[in-house]
């Protein structure tokens, strides 16, 4: 099992685009300082073991979110907070459920969080190279940007037969809802960062930012929320339900029976969820359906919270909310059952979580609309829930329209 804490001259210069959900007063002045890795084949509880290192390295993950009164210290070398990243295949495992099949980015880490220190000035922001060396370390130049063409892992009428398949599993009682995702890679030549750059700031991104490894790095648009502690409550905000971000769109997001159906059904999910989550009080829906834009589509949100009443441990949270609701589906651990069977590629970095830890707060994005880079490709994922109503061809069109702004960001259109 991989656990270990790495000086900091061992990383690679980072991107210049702050990790997702970095609090804008540290940006420019923190370093990385210790990280930690594990990967499903290390075994033991990654919730547990994440959760001790961050534990070890000053971060009150054991109380989060009753810490807001503390002053904490903010001169050089004092902790900032830590990065905090946790594949699909990582929340299937905490869950209970099976990790699904093999990511196409193995190199990636399924957990890996990186403690920051506030520095005392700004610091560099060259991206990580695939050797973990800058230019000027290596000697090297990079070409100009190129983009290949886009490979999936399934067909269109492969996709589609995966939506009937779960279709069937509804008729059959197994399941009430189920999100199928794709997966397509395409090769990549010259510097990835600034196209990951062009990736975290597309219209929308509530968690727009990077966050590289050595030889790999993951870039995010995510608008949605996994879990987020802040000022004695935890929040969950689910998405589900799109249409292109027109009048006659929204009208129709609005209208839709099976999409507000579908809403409903994680919402109930995620309230189940955080109920079960030890040291939080009783959940409410502080916000239904609401309309939010994403690049060029509309997207229905909700706004799930609970009050902290007692002493609220991250494993413990992460264990109940990984992964997310909306990109699995109800029950949970029948659900990833059934997507563990359908894909035929792990869903990698994406429908896991990514964020910030500080000392008095915690927030994560759930990572859809998120791509990652290793030495040779850009991967990328979408998909979307499935219930009884769905049309397998319409299924496939929606996930092609959620990629559709992450493929041309990157490609520099």
């Amino acid at each position: 099992m991989v656990h270990e804490i790495v000086p900091t001259d061992h990383f690679p210069t980072p991107p210049s685009v702050p990790p997702p959900g970095a609090p804008a007063s540290c940006q420019g002045r923190h370093r990385a300082s210790t990280r930690f890795e594990w990967f499903c084949c290390d075994g033991g509880d990654p919730a547990k073991l994440v959760a001790d290192f961050l534990a070890g390295n000053g971060l009150s993950v054991r109380n989060t979110g009753r810490t807001a009164t503390q002053v904490h210290p903010t001169g050089a070398g004092t902790v900032c907070g830590a990065a905090l990243y946790v594949s699909a295949a990582a929340g299937s495992v905490m869950a209970g459920g099976p990790a699904g099949p093999p990511s196409p980015v193995p190199g990636i880490p399924d957990v890996y969080a990186v403690v920051y220190l506030h520095g005392s000035g700004l610091g560099g922001s060259q991206a990580p190279w695939p050797d973990g060396e800058t230019p000027a370390q290596s000697g090297s130049v990079r070409p100009p940007w190129w983009l290949g063409e886009w490979t999936p892992s399934w067909t269109p009428k492969e996709h589609a037969a995966a939506v009937d398949a779960v279709r069937a599993a509804i008729g059959r009682g197994d399941v009430y809802q189920v999100n199928v995702v794709g997966h397509a890679s395409a090769p990549y030549r010259g510097d990835p960062m600034p196209a990951l750059g062009r990736v975290a700031a597309l219209p929308g991104a509530r968690y727009g930012g990077v966050l590289a490894g050595e030889g790999w790095a993951i870039a995010t648009a995510s608008p949605e929320t996994l879990i987020e502690v802040r000022d004695g409550r935890v929040i969950t905000r689910p998405i589900k339900g799109t249409r292109p971000a027109t009048r006659p769109g929204r009208a129709e997001l609005l209208a839709s029976a099976k999409e507000r159906a579908e809403h409903i059904m994680i919402v109930d999910l995620e309230r189940n969820d955080l109920a079960h989550v030890p040291g939080v009080g009783p959940v409410t829906v502080d916000e239904l359906f609401a309309v939010r834009r994403w690049v060029d589509l509309w997207q229905a949100e909700s706004v799930i919270s609970a009050p902290i009443e007692s002493d609220l441990d991250l494993a413990d949270l992460l264990r109940a909310v990984c992964p997310g609701g909306s990109v699995t589906g109800a029950p949970k651990l029948a659900a990833l059952t059934e997507i563990s069977a359908l894909e035929p590629v792990g869903r990698g970095v994406s429908m896991g979580g990514i964020g910030w830890i500080g000392h008095d707060h915690l927030d994560l994005a759930l990572t859809i609309r998120t791509v990652a880079a290793d030495g040779t490709h850009l991967h990328a994922w979408a998909g979307g829930g499935i219930t009884w109503d769905s049309d397998p061809t319409a299924e496939v069109e929606e996930a092609a329209a959620k990629a559709a702004p992450i493929r041309a960001a990157l490609a520099g259109l």
